[in-house]
């Protein structure tokens, strides 16, 4: 493990024990400009994961969520963190218990190792680029996980519980999605490296902080997200698109294919 990733880590944990105490007690919830909630646990969160990341490699710029919507956003290296402290806030407030604290280590355009940790249901995945990736539950010991080989029909799709877009049923049949599990924040991505499913096709509209950790656990998994142009994949979903404002343009996360 680099110590990158080893810090990143440390930082997911020690934010989502704050996001659980907060999440025990209650918190009131505000809207942002873009009309998206906000509470007390994402702003704390945030804090903790850039003082100890700061602290640990005061070189490396970090993009955070919370500091890009107040227009804080720093000059960006060639290697920068690329952080959402809590993903997922709808499922925070409805009490889903998905939501998850996601960090990613940019290199260039490219998320090379990622860390996501739900607090809630105490589960922990992290991978690295040449290194694998992997899942510990529950605070347990790590294991190995991988994406399976993806079938050519009779496929397993995962999407969103709160962001179903319109012509979502006829974009999955075309994808020859026979079953559909539904899931919250980043542990979509999750779901196709531990081999659970096949494919998570999502043409709403996302941001860099919302993907980057997701795509580097599936990429170490064996996976792969690949940008959309209409229905057509446009290679590898990239980041540091500072020319719009770090969303992202639609995209498709496969498992091994």
């Amino acid at each position: 493990m680099s110590a990158y990733l080893e810090a990143m880590i440390e930082a997911a944990l020690a934010a989502g024990d704050e996001i659980e105490c907060i999440y025990a007690e209650g918190c009131a919830t505000e809207e942002k400009e873009d009309g998206s909630p906000v509470t007390i646990a994402d702003r704390h969160a945030e804090r903790i994961i850039l003082d100890q990341l700061g602290r640990a490699f005061p070189d490396i710029a970090i993009l955070a969520e919370e500091e890009a919507c107040e227009g804080r956003i720093p000059e960006l290296g060639r290697l920068f963190f690329c952080v959402d402290p809590l993903d997922g806030t709808k499922g925070f407030v409805a009490r889903t218990g998905e939501f998850t604290v996601n960090i990613a280590l940019i290199d260039g355009s490219e998320p090379v190792a990622g860390v996501i940790y739900a607090p809630d249901l105490r589960t922990l995945y992290y991978g690295e680029r040449g290194e694998g990736a992997f899942r510990a539950l529950g605070g347990g010991d790590p294991e190995p996980i991988h994406a399976r080989p993806v079938p050519s029909s009779q496929r397993i799709g995962v999407g969103s519980r709160n962001h179903a877009d319109p012509g979502t049923a006829a974009r999955n049949a075309r994808l020859a999605i026979a079953d559909y599990v539904p899931s919250g924040s980043s542990l979509k991505f999750c779901t196709i490296a531990e081999g659970r499913a096949d494919v998570y096709p999502r043409y709403g509209r996302t941001m860099e902080w919302d993907t980057a950790a997701g795509q580097a656990i599936l990429e170490a998994a064996g996976g792969r997200v690949m940008a959309l142009d209409g229905d057509q994949e446009d290679g590898p979903l990239a980041y540091r698109k500072s020319e719009r404002d770090f969303d992202n343009p639609h995209f498709i996360a496969w498992g091994a294919l």
